[in-house]
């Protein structure tokens, strides 16, 4: 999996380290030729023919770098809810719960800290964390905290 993601980011980060090189080479070109002009409407063509493309393809490549890099993220993002759905409701084949059951049936709730939800103890995104903390039931009461959309924890604990 992580050779795709670099075989499809490659030939983009090498597109823009060669638009890069390109619009440095054009404007270099444009410099010099507007360094050998005296009269301004000499120099419009080397400003027209070589600086501003020159400078459009460093934009450009810089826009591919800036894409290419950031192009292996997304699969990293979306990799924690694969893994949920993964580990979701189970069919005929797992005995232990029900087609179409929750995924945690725990009756202890748990919020991470600087969250804004609170989980059942079992719930994938809490399991296993050692920063996980009860939750109050005056939080729960308060409105601070909202349920887990995955888990989906009863409104009333206890």
């Amino acid at each position: 999996m992580r050779t795709a993601r670099l075989r499809i980011a490659h030939p983009v980060l090498w597109a823009g380290w060669a638009a890069l090189a390109a619009g440095a080479v054009l404007c270099v070109i444009g410099w010099y030729g507007v360094s050998g002009e005296r009269h301004t409407a000499r120099q419009l063509p080397y400003l027209a023919s070589s600086s501003i493309p020159g400078a459009a393809l460093i934009v450009a490549g810089a826009v591919l770098l800036a894409h290419g890099r950031d192009a292996p993220a997304a699969p990293r993002a979306e990799e924690p809810y694969g893994r949920i759905v993964a580990t979701g409701p189970a069919g005929a084949g797992d005995p232990g719960r029900p087609a179409g059951g929750p995924v945690a049936v725990s009756t202890e709730t748990l919020a991470v800290p600087g969250g804004t939800l609170w989980h059942r103890a079992d719930c994938p995104l809490v399991a296993g964390k050692a920063e996980a903390i009860p939750v109050d039931e005056k939080l729960v009461a308060s409105g601070e905290l909202g349920p887990c959309p995955i888990c989906g924890p009863a409104e009333e604990t206890g």
